[in-house]
């Protein structure tokens, strides 16, 4: 049946009119992203569908044009919209974070940079400069890398800091295999930017690593 002829109340777009976007699920808020089905199928069978062959809403955002675009039904006008709606996103959240205090909202950090990062192919090196009052002045992307690594140089992360006058930082990096857990050479990196830092007053917040739809802090685990 088509999701015209159901009841008022159970149509996506009604539902979230009526009792807001949380009220729906994933499926329902993916159906009305995708607005129409195939032939044979409702927007929301397609939604269904997509998320048992993806396994996750994350999944879905950080899918590749080529996977994207496999399944019946979905082509490149579809994933540019879904590329389009995943960089508002991103730049609303980098503007709220640019505005507010990095270590009371460590929620909208860690939001951001999951948004930034987890759909990379390839390890990267973020930095977040902050000032004394903790709020944003720059984030920059310092280090690429390959699949499974990144160097890091601690002199031209100084060179950054002073740069934009920064007063602390917060670093974050991928993990292309989605196993959000530090391995020992995170863990020598943090301190040795930590201790390189601190010779020039720079404190150093945070660091995460960000996974398959998950991000780690090492502030949280006390490894920082």
């Amino acid at each position: 049946m088509a999701i015209s002829n159901w009841p008022s109340s159970d149509r996506p777009r009604e539902k979230l009119l009526q009792k807001g976007p949380t009220a729906l699920s994933d499926t329902e808020l993916l159906a009305i992203f995708l607005r129409t089905g195939v032939t044979g199928k409702s927007a929301v069978d397609l939604a269904r569908e997509l998320l048992l062959h993806f396994g996750s809403l994350t999944n879905i955002l950080s899918a590749s044009q080529v996977s994207f675009c496999k399944i019946p039904g979905l082509g490149i006008a579809k994933y540019t919209q879904l590329q389009a709606v995943l960089e508002m996103a991103r730049r609303t959240l980098g503007e709220d974070l640019k505005h507010g205090d990095a270590m009371n909202s460590p929620q909208l950090a860690r939001d951001f940079l999951r948004l930034s990062l987890a759909n990379k192919e390839h390890e990267v090196f973020i930095g977040i400069f902050l000032d004394a009052k903790n709020h944003t002045i720059a984030m920059e992307e310092l280090f690429s890398g390959t699949l499974t690594q990144t160097s890091v140089y601690p002199r031209e992360v100084i060179k950054r800091a002073l740069y934009h006058n920064a007063a602390a930082m917060i670093f974050a990096h991928n993990h292309p295999s989605g196993v959000a857990v530090p391995s020992h050479a995170d863990k020598i990196l943090t301190q040795s930017l930590k201790q390189a830092l601190a010779l020039i007053d720079i404190k150093v917040l945070d660091h995460f690593i960000i996974g398959n739809g998950t991000a780690m802090s090492f502030s949280e685990h006390d490894l920082i």
